[in-house]
Order: C-alpha cells, then sequence, then structure tokens
C-alpha cells in the first residue's frame, strides 16, 4: 500500500529551546546557510526518487516539521513546489516559529500550494517564553498569526502548559488571547522534561521550578472548558479544531494509515499485507540494510527512522500483525472517536476474543474509558491517566 502521508524534516533552528531534545541544529551566519543548502538538496534528491518511482501518487496529506522550517526561506517553497509536482494533497501544512516567518515567504508558501501553517507559540508570557529558550515575543507571535490569516491559511497554533513560572492564570490569558485572534486549530501540550536538555539540568540543580503533573492536569482541563467553550471540538488528546478544521494528517498516524518520512531523524510507517503485495524494493533503501533484503518482507508492520541526510541509513522495527493492531488500538485511545466497532471487528480476527473483551472491560471497570453504544471511548481519567489506558491495550500485542 502506497503512502497517504508525507512528512519532511528540517533539522535547523535560529536557537535551540532549553526543553528541546529533537533532531535540530542551531548554527549561525554562514555555516546555517550552507548546512541547509546541503541539506535541502539531498531533500529534493529523496522526493524526486520517491516520487519518480510513484510511491507519492496516493499521498492526501503533507507535514514540514522541525526544528524551524521557516528558517529556511525560499528554500521551503522550492520543497514545497517540488512535493507538489508529484502529488496534489488536500492539506499541506508547514511548521514555523514567529521570530521567522514574514509577510513575503507566507504568501510565497500560499502560491506553491500550501493550505495550512502551524506556528510554534508556546505561550504569550514573556517570563515563560524567557524560561523555556523561547527567542519570539508575545507580539511577534501575534503578528505572525495576523500574517498567516491574512494570506487565508488554516491557522493552528502550538500551546504548552506546566512552564517555570507558569500559573493558570497566564495559561488562561494566553489561550484567551489566542481565541480572540479566530485560530482554527490549537493545540496544547504539556512540558515533558527530557533528560540531558538544559531545562532537565536546570531542575535538578534547583535553578528553576517546574509545575508538577497535577498542574498540567488543571491546565489541561481549564483547557477543555475554554476552547469548547469557544466552539473548538476536543478531537484528540491535546488538539482542538473549530468544525471542519481538524489535521488530517495527523489523524493520519493515529488511524494507521501509511506515511512516508524523509528527511534525517523522518520517521515512517506501512503496512505489510504479504511479501507479494510488497512496492518497489528499490525505492526503499532501508529494507536492503543488514541480512537478506527477503527477511524483512513478512506480514505485519514496518516503522523506520532515517539515520542520515541523504536517506541511505535506517533504524527499522519490524511488528507482527497481531503487533500492529494492537497499537492501532493503542493509538485510537488517544482520539476522542475511540475504538469503533468495525476497528474491534478486526482486532477479533487478529486477538483472541476473550483477551480483547477483558482488556475493554478493564479499561471501563478501571474508569479509563466508556461505552457510548457505537465506541469504546477514553474518559476523562483516560485523558489524564493516558499511559495506563495505552498500557492495557499494547498487552494485547503477545
Amino acid at each position: 500500500m502506497k503512502p497517504r502521508a508525507l512528512y519532511l524534516h528540517i533539522p535547523f533552528c535560529k536557537a535551540k529551546c532549553l526543553y528541546c531534545d529533537f533532531d535540530s541544529r542551531a548554527l549561525g551566519g554562514c555555516e546555517l546557510d550552507a548546512a541547509m543548502d546541503r541539506y535541502c538538496t539531498a531533500l529534493a534528491s529523496q522526493i524526486d526518487t520517491y516520487g519518480a518511482a510513484g510511491e507519492l501518487d496516493e499521498v492526501e496529506t503533507v507535514y514540514i516539521g522541525g526544528g524551524t522550517p521557516s528558517l529556511l526561506g525560499a528554500r521551503l517553497v522550492s520543497l514545497v513546489e517540488r512535493v507538489r509536482g508529484y502529488c496534489d494533497p488536500v492539506e499541506f501544512t508547514c511548521e514555523a516559529n514567529p521570530e521567522s516567518f514574514t509577510l513575503e515567504l507566507a504568501q510565497a508558501l500560499r502560491e506553491a500550494g500550501v493550505t495550512r501553517i502551524s506556528l510554534g507559540v508556546q505561550t504569550l508570557d514573556a517570563g515563560e517564553l524567557k524560561a523555556i529558550g523561547r527567542i519570539h515575543s508575545a507580539e511577534q507571535a501575534m503578528l505572525a498569526i495576523a500574517q498567516v490569516k491574512a494570506v487565508g491559511f488554516s491557522t493552528s497554533c502550538d500551546v504548552m502548559c506546566g512552564l517555570p513560572g507558569q500559573t493558570l492564570e497566564s495559561f488562561g490569558r494566553t489561550l484567551e488571547t489566542l481565541m480572540t485572534l479566530r485560530l482554527d486549530h490549537i493545540s496544547v501540550y504539556p512540558l515533558q522534561l527530557e533528560e540531558g536538555t538544559p531545562l532537565a539540568r536546570l531542575e535538578e540543580q534547583g535553578r528553576i521550578a517546574v509545575p508538577d503533573e497535577d498542574f498540567q492536569a488543571a491546565c489541561m482541563d481549564l483547557a477543555v472548558e475554554m476552547l469548547t467553550g469557544a466552539g473548538f471540538e476536543r478531537y484528540e488528546v491535546a488538539s482542538y479544531a473549530q468544525p471542519g478544521q481538524r489535521c488530517r494528517h495527523n489523524i493520519a498516524y493515529w488511524t494507521g494509515k501509511p506515511y512516508l518520512g524523509l528527511g534525517r531523524s523522518a520517521a515512517g510507517m506501512f503496512d505489510i499485507p504479504s511479501a507479494a503485495e510488497m512496492c518497489n524494493l528499490g525505492t526503499y533503501p532501508f529494507y536492503t540494510s543488514g541480512a537478506n533484503p527477503s527477511s524483512a518482507l513478512h506480514e505485519g508492520r514496518v516503522r523506520y527512522r532515517q539515520l542520515d541526510d541523504e536517506g541511505v541509513q535506517f533504524d527499522t522495527e519490524h511488528l507482527t500483525p497481531r503487533e500492529a493492531m494492537a497499537e492501532d488500538l493503542m493509538l485510537a485511545c488517544r482520539m476522542t472517536d475511540g475504538i469503533g466497532i468495525d476497528l474491534l471487528k478486526r482486532a477479533a480476527a487478529l486477538i483472541p476474543e476473550l483477551e480483547l473483551r477483558a482488556a475493554c472491560e478493564a479499561a471501563v471497570r478501571s474508569g479509563l474509558a466508556t461505552w457510548d453504544g457505537r465506541a469504546l471511548v477514553p474518559s476523562h481519567l483516560g485523558w489524564l491517566e493516558g499511559n495506563e489506558l495505552f498500557g492495557l491495550l499494547w498487552a494485547l500485542a503477545c
């Protein structure tokens, strides 16, 4: 099955945020320009390879993320045009940061075929922005939003909670201001202190205080109240959209559609019904790495991550059909739609019915999920204790 979604990773930033553990490089001046030129040339070559082989023919959504894609400027426009030469997606998203986004870039991206911009706002509080190492101001963020909307993009913003120095009042003010700007989509993420990041080291040294999980939960509850009250629909644990504005690309990830990831650290996923149905091996170099390539072709699912800039080194993981189904059940519980009857029927063909039923009953009994007559849907507790719910479902993998 050909990919339905395409992700391109851009590993460059003007400065790395203190909490960031993503694959990104913060370079300066000529060094940055040269690195971006080399990288975009390699990425364009990968796009051409898969496009010429027909692997982008059925792509429905494209997402260019990072890092800071907007830092590429005209190079980003060229990548968009190159992708558009091989497919006609219904949704084409580019991530951007306020400090590197301009009206000129917005207009060029719109003309090239981008339909949606996702802005990394995080907070509109100056002290909180400084505490996490963001280099834009609240004023720059609001200007970027105005530019995005003026050009006619579907407009999304990322917001974070649990930041050093943050209060419920300051978090609420950020949401309230963003709602007045008539956005189409807002994502709300709790801060995760990742080992080895500057923010984690500052917290370990007692130089900053990061709010606890109870505070994060209170912020998430406040987001539900404020955003749904303003007409947004919560369709995923961290995602809110105005009617008709759900992010189709992210939904592809959560509903098991095959997706292709290009660029260093980009991830991809393919289900393989059988070896006989596998597409052109030459297009997928990670199948030829290691032992006999035919040993990698079996029913189930392949997940991979590109390790280099050129697309010749990959880390791969092969899931059995049962493991792939357990993953689908788990990911379905990220969404308010939950696990529908059709998915449960497909699961019953791979997982013993008694085990499947027991897991669903345990989720209901523990208050993590409820039956609504058509699906097993996560409860409020299920949102807050997501790892426990996911663990119940992933246990069905074996």
